[in-house]
């Protein structure tokens, strides 16, 4: 059995040195439930001892990238999503997801081939090349949608990739922004069609497989130090104050109105 067969909610597929890996729950829209947040903080160790990959590319299965976190599974779960039997809420798990990702020297190419929302968002954002297609939409939902502060990374790479008071309005408004106009700002690298996004990446990742391997690995790990000095700075607060408003009538009324398909009425008693 290979290293990437334990995996139940990603999909790894290896071919001319480029690891596809695919957030694999179609059925959910990709949504990242404890179980996905688990693998996607030990993926990129496989990946990095695995000598037969030189270059990653993530995408997701089907018509989404991801929705982001699952939102009905927090609402039958006040606190956080649904657990199994004997697991433990660990909110630094999505941490070290973060760390690991930036931590990885081999490439990772973000094939965006439908809407990343919230968490999923930032893990795309925290590639090191962007290719989004032209019709999805990309942004941080946790305040508009779930009443919760942008904490597991989004506070991190926004105000990097925009600016500072951009990354405040799209965070705090939950904006979503399709290909285009992500690409204008300086959000993503590359805008396609959908049927191209898949092609576009992996025809990058194939160029950087073949290029000088410890030249490219070391010059991303070198600009990465700017990110990961954020992570350092901001990361474990960011996180620390989600944690709270999960506590919060806010976040209560904003699962519960999603589990019940109705606008939420934040602000009440």
């Amino acid at each position: 059995m290979s290293n990437y067969a334990k995996y139940e909610c990603l999909k790894v597929d290896v071919a001319e040195k480029v690891a596809t890996v695919t957030l694999n729950r179609p059925q959910s829209r990709n949504a990242i439930n404890q179980k996905l947040i688990r693998e996607l903080r030990t993926i990129w160790d496989d990946l990095a001892d695995d000598h037969a990959v030189s270059v990653v590319v993530l995408t997701g299965a089907g018509d989404f990238f991801s929705v982001g976190g699952d939102v009905k599974a927090m609402s039958e779960r006040p606190g956080g999503d649904v657990l199994e039997e004997g697991e433990i809420h660990d909110p630094m798990i999505s941490r070290r997801g973060v760390t690991r990702q930036l931590e990885l020297d081999k490439p990772i190419i973000a094939a965006i081939n439908g809407d990343a929302i919230g968490l999923a968002a930032t893990h795309a954002l925290l590639c090191d090349i962007t290719v989004m297609s032209e019709d999805a939409r990309i942004g941080d939902t946790h305040v508009s949608r779930v009443g919760l502060v942008a904490g597991d990374g989004g506070t991190v790479i926004w105000p990097l990739l925009v600016g500072i008071n951009k990354a405040k309005e799209f965070l705090i408004r939950g904006t979503l922004l399709k290909g285009r106009e992500a690409e204008r700002i300086g959000l993503v690298n590359h805008v396609v069609p959908r049927a191209d996004v898949l092609g576009k990446a992996r025809e990058i990742a194939i160029e950087l497989a073949n290029g000088p391997t410890w030249a490219i690995r070391w010059t991303k790990l070198s600009i990465n130090q700017i990110v990961k000095d954020r992570v350092n700075m901001l990361l474990e607060a960011s996180m620390a104050l989600e944690q709270v408003t999960f506590e919060t009538a806010d976040h209560k009324e904003a699962t519960m109105s999603f589990k019940e398909k109705r606008k939420p009425r934040f602000g009440q008693a």
